[in-house]
């Protein structure tokens, strides 16, 4: 490391490492500015030394996502191991997650939920070609480029089905309660089915706001009713869905997953096909074929260390594993892509010349946030303040940086950050979840927002 600016450094000459993106359960992600060309990296950083477990996830990974070239998938650069740590270079989404355009109890346009929805579709249907099951599908690791152009990203649970043609059932438990397909919580299970039943969740969320059961067993009352009882139709979420959606709704969440309908049909069903609105045609743009070279990386001097601790991972055997634990969820942090406001003042730095359409515009667009009129130490007393009377509990990890914990109500963890940033006449104020449901992130940051409203400035900017 060369030089350091703040709390950005210089990785090797040339590229700075501009900001913290999200925390993993390995390690954490950082985004990779090329000061000259403003060319930007996501990189996740894996310490080999504090998680010696890590390397073989690390390896599976990288070995399934490097043969994936596809304008729908995260695209993945390449990896370098130096002194214990394991480097992962990935396409930078610059729009960030597509939770963050879901509206909690609202969702999103039919016109958005549709163009999103047959971008994943796309996406999916490659990887299933390709032999790939995602398993853990969810808006959380769902990212948008700088053309809102979805991303499918993480494939830390993905695996191959099928080898030289020939497919084989899986039994590992994995992924996230409310998206998993019900034969995952049975298993053996057939792993295109299942990654379909999670795009359908991912639907249902995105057209009503909402998730439509905790889980799919016949523990929970609402996928009971979902499943044998036709009153279903009268409430939520189903009742915010138009007819046509909720026939292709109940194809694809179909309890009998031989009966679940596949990839291919779904995307010539009449709610897929539909015309969009003429600002929402598909507008895929290939990323560039070369942001860099991994040689760029190959310096022989001690690698950027890990500057926080990371949750522990709750182990999970292979598939061929009796083990019979409970490993539906992930003890992790996702590895989520927005950034912050001064990586903007940065990139204009670099290159002011560049018209305010380029990228870099994108890089910071977040709708949890919001500026207020305090100064940073009596904001920061308020939302202690707010944060306490609800029961969270916080901790301060730096200077004007917020971790806030709390449970959602599922029981399951939510964590997330609250990072104060002085502006020129006013304090920004950013959120960004670093554990848990994005739905419930953004419900949690409504109540904080409307508790503040007194404080908070007129003119809203999210970018």
């Amino acid at each position: 490391m060369a030089s350091q600016n703040g709390n950005r450094e210089e990785f090797v000459e040339g590229w700075t490492l501009a900001q913290t993106l999200g925390e993993g359960a390995y390690g954490e992600v950082k985004l990779l500015l090329n000061r000259q060309t403003g060319e930007a990296v996501a990189m996740k950083m894996v310490d080999t030394r504090k998680h010696p477990d890590a390397s073989a996830s690390v390896k599976k990974e990288v070995c399934i996502q490097k043969f994936l070239q596809h304008p729908h998938i995260l695209r993945y650069f390449g990896t370098r191991r130096q002194n214990e740590i394991e480097y992962i270079f990935l396409e930078y989404a610059a729009g960030g997650e597509l939770f963050d355009r879901i509206e909690p109890d609202v969702g999103m346009s039919v016109d958005d939920a549709k163009c999103f929805f047959n971008q994943l579709m796309d996406g999916v249907n490659y990887l299933h070609n390709k032999g790939v099951a995602h398993r853990d599908l969810k808006p959380e690791n769902l990212l948008l480029d700088e053309h809102d152009n979805l991303k499918i990203s993480d494939f830390g649970m993905a695996t191959m089905f099928r080898i030289k043609g020939r497919e084989r059932l899986l039994d590992k438990r994995c992924g996230t309660l409310p998206y998993v397909a019900p034969e995952i919580l049975i298993r053996p299970y057939s792993a295109t089915a299942a990654d379909i039943w999670s795009c359908g969740v991912i639907l249902v969320a995105m057209l009503s706001g909402e998730l439509p059961w905790d889980e799919p067993s016949l523990g929970c009352a609402e996928f009971v009713k979902w499943k044998s009882d036709i009153s279903w139709m009268t409430i939520t979420p189903w009742s915010k869905v138009e007819t046509l959606a909720l026939s292709l709704l109940r194809k694809i969440l179909e309890p009998d997953s031989r009966k679940r309908i596949t990839v291919k049909d779904i995307i010539e069903h009449k709610w897929c096909r539909a015309k969009l609105s003429e600002n929402k045609r598909n507008n895929v743009e290939m990323p560039r074929a070369k942001r860099f070279r991994s040689n760029d990386y190959s310096r022989g001097d001690n690698p950027v260390n890990l500057t926080q601790p990371t949750p522990q991972i709750v182990q999970q055997k292979d598939d061929n594993s009796n083990d019979n634990t409970n490993n539906d969820q992930r003890s992790d942090f996702c590895f989520s892509q927005p950034t912050l406001m001064e990586d903007l003042i940065l990139c204009t730095q670099m290159n002011p010349t560049q018209s305010t359409q380029n990228p870099f515009h994108r890089l910071v667009k977040r709708m949890t946030r919001f500026s207020v009129t305090t100064p940073s130490d009596d904001t920061i007393k308020r939302i202690i303040d707010t944060v306490s009377s609800m029961g969270y509990v916080w901790k301060t990890t730096d200077t004007n940086i917020l971790t806030i914990s709390t449970v959602d109500r599922r029981k399951i963890q939510l964590v997330f950050k609250i990072n104060l940033i002085e502006m020129s006449e006013n304090v920004l104020v950013d959120f960004r979840l670093s554990k848990g449901d994005g739905i419930e992130f953004k419900r949690r940051f409504i109540q904080i927002k409307k508790s503040l409203a007194d404080i908070i400035g007129k003119e809203q900017h999210f970018w």
